[in-house]
C-alpha cells in the first residue's frame, strides 16, 4: 500500500529522542524570548542574525507559502497558522517570507494578522511578477512587471500585510517583456516613498542580476537550493558573493524530501506539485533516497534530525545564506529552527559535502512548464 503523506505523524516519523536533544539546546533562549514578547529584535534573536546585503534578519526565516494551501491541497486552520507565526517570533525568528501569488493574496493576509503585535521587530518580504488580478486575486496567464502595475501591486500588499512598508520586495520571476532597468526604476520610487526598504530577484538570469544590481543595489536573491537541488552553486552563489548580495534558498528541505517523510512507496495526490516533478517519480525515488539515508546517518551522529542536518549544511556554506523552511505544523517549525544549534567542524563539513556531491539525483526539480520561467534574461532597455 502506498504511504499516506497526509498524515502529520508520518511527516517526520524519524523524530526520535536524538531530534529532541538537538532542539533542546535552544530551549533556554526560546523561553527567554517568549518572556520578552514584542521587545524581541533581529539583533537579539536567540537564533543569531545574518545580513542580506544591509538587511539584518534571523539566521533562519519562516516561509509562509503553504499557510493558505498545503502541498496536499488541504486548507490549514487560520488561527493555528497565526499561532505558528507568533511562536516563531517568540522563538527568535525575525524574517517572514510571503508573496502576492501565495493564495493568491490570502497568505499575505495571514502573515499580516500574525505579525501585527510585533510588526516593528521583524522583516517581511513579498513578491510581485506573476499575473495576479489586483482586486480579485485571480491568477491569470503569464507575467507582469510593468512599473505602473508594480506600484499598484505594492499598494495591495501593504493593505493585506497591515503595514506601511515591505522590508524586502522581490521580483518573483523575470518578465521577458520589461527591461530590468524599468523594474528597478519603479522600486527606486517606492523606496523614496518609504513603501519598500530593500529589493531582490528570484530565479533570474545572470545578466539580469548584474544589470539590476548596477541600477539599484540588490539585497537578496531567492532561488531553489538544497541538498536535493544544488544548481545555484554553478553561478548564482558565486555571483552573489562577487556582488555582496545575500541568498535565500526556497524549498531548503526539498519539499519535505530531506526530512525523511518520503519513502520509496510514497505517492502524491492530484494537485500536489511533487506528483509532476520527475525527481519524485516511482522510477527515480528509490535511487534518490540514498540522500535521505546519508542524512539519517549524520542526524544520528549529531543528535539531530535529517531536516536539521540539511538546514545546517546550507547555513554552513556561507554566512549570507538564510534558509526559509515553510511548514503548517508547530512541531516542524520548532524542529526547523533547532537547526541553528547544529555545528560542523571544517573536517565534518567537508566530509558531508563530498558525500552529498557523490549522490547523483535522478529527475528534474520542476516540470518543464515551470522551469521555463527560471534563468530568464530581461530585455535590454532601448
Amino acid at each position: 500500500m502506498a504511504k499516506n503523506i497526509h498524515s502529520a505523524s508520518d511527516r517526520r516519523g524519524f523524530l526520535l529522542s536524538a531530534g529532541t536533544l538537538a532542539a533542546s539546546s535552544l530551549a533556554t533562549s526560546v523561553a527567554t524570548a517568549q518572556t520578552m514578547g514584542a521587545s524581541a529584535s533581529a539583533t537579539a534573536s536567540p537564533l543569531g542574525s545574518r545580513k542580506l546585503g544591509t538587511l539584518q534578519v534571523s539566521s533562519i526565516g519562516l516561509g509562509v507559502q503553504n499557510m493558505g494551501r498545503t502541498y496536499q491541497t488541504t486548507v490549514p486552520s487560520r488561527p493555528e497558522m497565526v499561532n505558528i507565526i507568533r511562536r516563531a517570533f517568540d522563538s527568535g525568528v525575525t524574517f517572514f517570507d510571503a508573496a502576492e501569488a501565495y493564495g493568491p493574496h490570502e497568505v499575505e493576509r495571514i502573515l499580516g494578522e500574525g505579525i501585527a503585535p510585533f510588526r516593528n521587530q521583524v522583516a517581511i518580504t513579498s513578491k510581485f511578477g506573476w499575473n495576479i488580478d489586483l482586486q480579485t486575486g485571480q491568477r491569470l496567464p503569464g507575467l507582469i512587471s510593468r512599473p505602473d502595475h508594480i506600484k499598484l501591486a505594492v499598494e495591495g500588499m501593504l493593505k493585506r500585510l497591515r503595514t506601511d512598508r515591505i522590508d524586502l520586495l522581490y521580483q518573483h520571476r523575470v518578465d521577458p517583456q520589461v527591461p530590468i532597468e524599468d523594474v528597478a526604476g519603479a522600486i527606486k520610487e517606492l523606496i523614496a516613498q518609504g513603501k519598500v526598504l530593500h529589493w531582490g530577484l528570484c530565479e533570474m538570469g545572470p545578466g539580469t542580476l548584474r544589470r539590476a544590481h548596477a541600477e539599484l543595489p540588490v539585497s537578496a536573491v531567492q532561488n531553489e537550493y538544497s541538498m536535493l537541488w544544488r544548481g545555484p552553486e554553478k553561478w548564482v552563489l558565486p555571483l552573489c558573493e562577487e556582488l555582496g548580495i545575500g541568498f535565500v534558498p526556497w524549498s531548503p528541505l526539498g519539499v519535505g524530501f530531506l526530512t525523511g517523510a518520503i519513502d520509496a512507496r510514497t505517492r502524491f495526490a492530484d494537485g500536489d506539485i511533487r506528483k509532476i516533478e520527475s525527481r519524485f517519480a516511482p522510477e527515480n525515488l528509490p535511487r534518490n533516497l540514498a540522500l535521505v539515508e546519508l542524512l539519517k546517518r549524520w542526524a544520528a551522529s549529531k543528535a539531530a534530525t535529517p531536516g536539521q542536518i540539511a538546514l545546517a549544511w546550507l547555513m554552513a556554506r556561507k554566512p549570507w545564506i538564510v534558509p526559509i523552511p515553510g511548514t503548517t505544523q508547530m512541531p516542524h517549525m520548532l524542529e526547523n529552527i533547532g537547526a541553528a544549534a547544529v555545528r560542523f567542524t571544517p573536517q565534518e563539513f567537508a566530509e558531508l559535502d563530498a558525500a552529498v556531491a557523490a549522490i547523483e539525483i535522478q529527475g528534474a526539480r520542476l516540470p518543464d512548464s515551470v522551469l521555463v520561467y527560471s534563468d530568464v534574461e530581461a530585455p535590454l532597455k532601448r
